[in-house]
Order: structure tokens, then C-alpha cells, then sequence
């Protein structure tokens, strides 16, 4: 009778310090990638660390808001392959270069990067701004963050905004090349909000921007 009372304390034991081991949370486990649903196989199971405090979860996807999902869904239902990450990255080159030609003053790149509309407000800031006989020196610093904040599909057109937090060098300089407006040496905080959109399923794959704000 002894030895099977030993044995149950054993056992007890074993059982407590299994439980310490899988049941906790250290706080280095590797975190699995966020990855939206429709990137997900459907027939796998996301593994879990089973506690006894319900888990918090984050966000799929910190890049978009809640309001886009549905629009973002109905433009992956529309159009096989369009892939949320590849969009995000390329909003970015798309942002980095329309800024850069605006810039130097590059309307004909402008022409292949945006739609009419705005193709034609550029141009018009432009020759204001050659009209005074200055030219701009930025920078653009670094892209903080490219989130999307809407999407929409209407009929076969699709429209998706981003939102970008970035920093920029802002310089003015006269006719002379002298300095009258901003820094090189301070970058400013800037937010925008440009909206791109495409025809789903037509020959051009590129999306045009369509829209720009501040936020």
C-alpha cells in the first residue's frame, strides 16, 4: 500500500512539472508571421500554446485597417493573384517615385504614375514653382510605415488608399541656388493619403494614383 501511494505522489509531481514547462508562456517563443486569411491553407490547423487565461490575439494583418478587409476581399475575389503584400510594396516604389519626379520636375514620368487628374495638379505646381524660379532639394528619408485604409471594388474598378507616415528633407532654393525654405539637415514628419486605382483584369497590371491627401 505504501509504494502505491509513493507512486501517486510521483506521478502528481511529474504532472505539475510537465505542466509548468508547456502550460506558461516565457515570453521567447518565435511568433508566427501574420499572414491574412486568404494566404492561410484552409486545411491547416495554427498551432497554439494551450493556457489557462484565454489568449489575446493580434490583429491577422497590422497593415490594414478594419474598414478595407471587405473591399480587399472583393478585389482578391475579382482578380486571381493579387497579392496584398506585393501591393503594399509597390504602393511604396510608387510613392518614393512620384514624389522624386515631382520633385525635379518630371511631368512625363508623372504622366505614367498617375491619372490625369493628377498628373495635371502636378504639372500645375510645377510651373508655378518654375513660373517663381525655384526648384526643391528633398529627400525623401525613410518610409515609417505603408498601411492600407480603404479599399473598394466597383463594377471591375478597384481602388485602394494607403496611408504613409515617412519622413522628408525639405529644401527651397532660389534661382541663385540659395536656400530660402526648409532643411537638410531636419527631416519632417509628413502623412499622406494617396488612393491608387486599376481595372481589374485588363491588360495593364500597373495601378495609377488616382487621389492624394494629407492626413
Amino acid at each position: 500500500m505504501f509504494y502505491v501511494v509513493l507512486l501517486a505522489m510521483v506521478a502528481g509531481f511529474l504532472a505539475l512539472r510537465l505542466y509548468s514547462v508547456l502550460g506558461k508562456r516565457t515570453g521567447h517563443e518565435q511568433q508566427p508571421l501574420p499572414r491574412t486569411a486568404e494566404d492561410r491553407p484552409a486545411s491547416l490547423a495554427v498551432p497554439r500554446t494551450i493556457d489557462v487565461a484565454p489568449e489575446v490575439r493580434e490583429p491577422a494583418n497590422r497593415n490594414i485597417e478594419p474598414r478595407a478587409e471587405a473591399g480587399l476581399r472583393a478585389i482578391v475575389a475579382g482578380e486571381q493573384g493579387f497579392d496584398v503584400s506585393r501591393f503594399l510594396e509597390g504602393a511604396q516604389a510608387a510613392y518614393r517615385m512620384t514624389l522624386e519626379a515631382f520633385w525635379r520636375g518630371d511631368e512625363a514620368e508623372l504622366r505614367e504614375l498617375a491619372n490625369d487628374e493628377v498628373a495635371d495638379a502636378f504639372g500645375e505646381a510645377i510651373a508655378q514653382r518654375r513660373e517663381a524660379g525655384e526648384t526643391l532639394d528633398n529627400r525623401l528619408v525613410s518610409i515609417e510605415r505603408a498601411m492600407i485604409a480603404d479599399a473598394a471594388l466597383t463594377g471591375r474598378e478597384a481602388r485602394i488608399t494607403v496611408r504613409f507616415d515617412a519622413d522628408i528633407a525639405a529644401v527651397t532654393r532660389d534661382a541663385e541656388g540659395h536656400v530660402i525654405a526648409g532643411s537638410l539637415v531636419d527631416a519632417v514628419e509628413t502623412h499622406d493619403v494617396w488612393t491608387f486605382a486599376r481595372t481589374l483584369r485588363s491588360n495593364d497590371p500597373n495601378w495609377k494614383l488616382a487621389d492624394t491627401d494629407e492626413a
